[in-house]
């Protein structure tokens, strides 16, 4: 088995720590740690919108974002964009020293400063190349086991609130 993208292109998967052998999705205790979490991360990513999108129509205006495609980096701070502007991250990464924040906390805040400050790439800079093998015809994923996520804090950790004791008389703004 090779590598597979599942639902964007750009994360690359081992098939076989993700998928059995009958192409079903493997259970989510049989996958690795850092799987789960790119995983998880998917689900989130999946049908968002475009990272450079965003940066030019903001949160009023998410219906003139183009949805999500690629996504590079690491989960929570990894860059989504359309193809239209993974030409524009591909430009930064490789010619504006981009590739410097590879695996570091930065390189979505470096990126989204670069673009906002109208950084983009010059007309004829080249794309990247994807292969897309029938894209639509994926199995369903596991469920996580949200229990498996609780963490108990040692009581001298825990904080008590009680909530008879809450001043509600504030005014809050609107």
């Amino acid at each position: 088995m090779g590598k597979v993208s599942i639902g964007l292109r750009g994360w690359r998967f081992d098939e076989d720590e993700v998928f059995t052998e009958d192409g079903n999705y493997r259970p989510m205790d049989e996958i690795p740690d850092d799987t789960q979490k790119r995983l998880g991360r998917l689900t989130a990513l999946v049908g968002s919108p475009c990272d450079a999108c965003w940066l030019i129509h903001g949160d009023g205006n998410l219906e003139g974002c183009n949805v999500t495609e690629v996504v590079y980096g690491e989960p929570l701070s990894e860059i989504s964009v359309c193809s239209e502007h993974e030409t524009d991250f591909l430009y930064w990464y490789f010619e504006e020293d981009g590739e410097r924040f590879r695996g570091e906390d930065e390189l979505q805040d470096e990126f989204h400063e670069w673009f906002a400050d109208g950084g983009r790439a010059p007309e004829d800079y080249g794309t990247m190349e994807h292969v897309d093998t029938d894209p639509d015809n994926l199995p369903e994923p596991p469920e996580p086991d949200l229990e498996e996520l609780n963490v108990e804090l040692p009581e001298d950790e825990q904080e008590k609130i009680d909530l008879r004791d809450v001043d509600i008389s504030q005014e809050y703004p609107k």
